[in-house]
């Protein structure tokens, strides 16, 4: 009998974990893009209607609440992803197929979670920001580096490179300024603009590469209706990018006074995201408006599929490009986690047998 119980204990452990690991992603996924729309990008659209807000009183409410809901959700955002971070972590030091990359990964990450727990009581100097920066660095192209290993695709590889580049950009930029300033050195550090400049363009090119490793469509597969599919949503963005390509010099022919609003209502849009997800929007609107199409769709098909990957893409690109908050560069760690340990690739790694779709483990069909 006691054999039996200590057997059921620890058949039923590991399910317990994943499904609390499930329900704290998916509930963090939720509260992390209501954060971004509530608090990162209506509040700082609030700073643009000012004059609006003192000539309607709705419009002030409005602005504050949504404003203090979304401190609420950036706070318990926080709380959600230390919650899945440890709950991952458990899982994987109970792993006892792990591999001594995972070891480290998961060493790396505990001292992350430690640095920041102890820079959220105690406010760090410049030494703490640059150590917090640095090993951040690292742990993004460790784990960069095994998620390679795991997936053999070109494809994804070269979306994760890409990925990993375009934080690394503005990771760079954190770590030199606040080096020199720390070094009271009076002149810009090397490249440091135009790494960030370059970092935020592998962003918007990370998130096409996404659409090609998980949107499920291919040009090679024997079926057809698959293959309509692919031709009609690459017409339909073909259109719509080269359209909002062309759309400023069309304007400028025909109503130049219309051209220079829509420039500046450009101009607008750019200056919310550079305060809320750090994107600048130096490059042609068309870019990323297609890359906000491709990860969305991207998103939602792995999620409806129950994928993993589905949800760490989702924190990858909701924490944004400057990582101003500990809480986005943990989205940013957590969402690379999830992306490389995918269950559907550890079930066929350990198994080499098929499983049922489910957020934790086990294979899916080619999407029909």
């Amino acid at each position: 009998m006691p054999q039996s119980l200590t057997t059921e204990q620890a058949r039923v452990r590991p399910e317990t974990v994943s499904l609390l690991l499930e329900y704290t992603v998916k509930a963090l996924v939720i509260a992390g893009l209501s954060e971004l729309v509530l608090y990162r990008l209506i509040s700082r659209l609030g700073m643009h209607l000012s004059k609006v807000a003192r000539e309607y009183p709705v419009v002030e409410y409005f602005l504050r609440g949504a404003s203090s809901l979304g401190f609420a959700l950036l706070n318990f955002s926080a709380i959600l992803v230390f919650l899945a971070l440890f709950t991952f972590l458990y899982s994987k030091m109970k792993d006892r197929d792990a591999h001594p990359l995972d070891r480290l990964v998961v060493s790396l990450v505990s001292i992350l979670l430690a640095l920041t727990i102890v820079f959220l009581l105690f406010p760090p100097a410049m030494a703490g920001s640059i150590a917090y920066t640095g090993l951040t660095a690292v742990l993004v192209w460790l784990i960069a580096v095994q998620y390679s290993l795991i997936h053999p695709n070109w494809k994804a590889r070269a979306m994760i490179l890409c990925y990993a580049l375009g934080i690394s950009g503005w990771l760079y930029y954190q770590l030199t300024t606040t080096l020199y300033s720390w070094l009271a050195i009076s002149s810009a550090p090397p490249f440091v603009h135009g790494m960030n400049r370059l970092g935020e363009a592998l962003m918007v090119v990370a998130t096409v590469l996404v659409f090609a490793v998980y949107s499920g469509f291919s040009l090679r597969t024997t079926n057809r209706r698959q293959r309509r599919r692919t031709f009609f949503y690459g017409a339909t963005w073909a259109v719509l990018f080269f359209g909002l390509l062309l759309m400023d010099g069309i304007v400028e022919m025909f109503n130049p006074a219309a051209a220079s609003s829509v420039r500046q209502g450009s101009q607008g849009i750019g200056w919310i995201f550079q305060m809320g997800m750090g994107y600048t929007f130096y490059l042609p609107f068309a870019l990323y408006m297609a890359g906000l199409l491709f990860w969305s769709y991207a998103v939602v098909k792995q999620v409806t599929m129950g994928r993993r990957a589905g949800y760490g893409l989702a924190l990858m690109f909701i924490a944004g490009y400057a990582l101003q908050l500990s809480h986005l560069t943990l989205f940013v760690v957590l969402g690379m986690l999830l992306v490389t340990h995918d269950g559907r690739i550890e079930a066929r790694e350990r198994t080499g047998r098929s499983f049922p779709v489910s957020l934790t483990e086990g294979p899916a069909a080619e999407p029909s």
